[in-house]
C-alpha cells in the first residue's frame, strides 16, 4: 500500500500537502495509483471507466485532504474514498439494464464450465478475467465491493470495515451473503447446462 520505512512515508507527505506542499500529493498518487486503479477496474469491470474513476478518486482525496485527521492510515482512508466512489458509480449503473444470468449462460455457458472445472492458464487468462468480471456485475453493488476488497485487494476485515464505513460484524455478514449469492448465481447459471 504505502511505502512504510521509505525516506518519506505517507504520513509525512500528507502533512506536507496539508501545509501547502501540493507537490507531495504527486508522490502519494504515484505510490497508490496502481492499487486504486486495480480496485476501480475490479469493481467496475471496464478499463476506461476505471481510469476515469481512479482520477476522480484522487481528485476527491486531494480536495478532502485538509480534513484528513489521521485516525486511520492514508491508504485505508483512500480505500474508503475509492470504495464509496465505485459504489456510487455501480448504483447509478444499476438503474440501467445489465446482462442477465440467462443471457450470460446462453452466450458463455461452455466457457463458464471450463473456467470452473480447470486450473487457470495463461492462454485464457484475460478471457477468464473478463468473464469473471461479467459474472460479478450480476451481484448487488455492496456485495461486489466487499468481494473485491477482500478477494482482489486482499484487505483484512478491519480494513474493509473502515473502507466501507460499517461494523466488523456487518463486513462478515456482507461477505458471507456475497459469497452465498455468488455461489447461488453460479449454481443457477450452471444447472441448465447439466440437464
Amino acid at each position: 500500500m504505502g511505502a512504510p520505512g521509505s525516506p518519506t512515508d505517507d504520513t509525512e507527505l500528507v502533512s506536507r500537502v496539508q501545509t501547502g506542499g501540493q507537490d507531495a500529493f504527486a508522490e502519494l498518487v504515484r505510490r497508490h495509483h496502481a492499487w486504486v486503479l486495480g480496485l476501480c477496474a475490479a469493481t467496475l469491470g471496464d478499463r476506461t471507466a476505471a481510469d476515469d474513476a481512479a482520477q476522480e478518486v484522487f481528485l476527491k482525496a486531494y480536495k478532502s485532504l485538509p480534513r484528513f485527521k489521521g485516525g486511520s492510515s492514508f491508504s485505508t482512508w483512500l480505500h474508503r474514498i475509492a470504495a464509496n466512489h465505485c459504489l456510487d458509480l455501480l448504483r447509478s449503473r444499476a438503474r440501467r439494464k445489465t446482462e442477465s444470468w440467462d443471457e450470460l449462460l446462453e452466450n458463455e455457458g461452455e466457457h463458464i464450465i471450463r473456467l470452473l472445472a480447470m486450473p487457470p492458464d495463461e492462454e485464457h487468462g484475460l478471457e477468464d478475467a473478463d468473464l469473471v468480471q461479467r459474472v460479478l456485475t450480476c451481484l448487488p453493488p455492496d456485495y461486489r465491493m466487499v468481494l473485491t476488497l477482500r478477494e482482489v485487494q486482499g484487505l483484512n476485515y478491519d480494513e474493509i470495515a473502515t473502507a466501507m464505513d460499517c461494523s466488523l460484524d456487518s463486513v462478515k455478514a456482507r461477505l458471507q451473503r456475497a459469497r452465498r449469492d455468488f455461489a447461488e448465481c453460479l449454481r443457477h447459471f450452471l444447472e441448465p447446462l447439466n440437464v
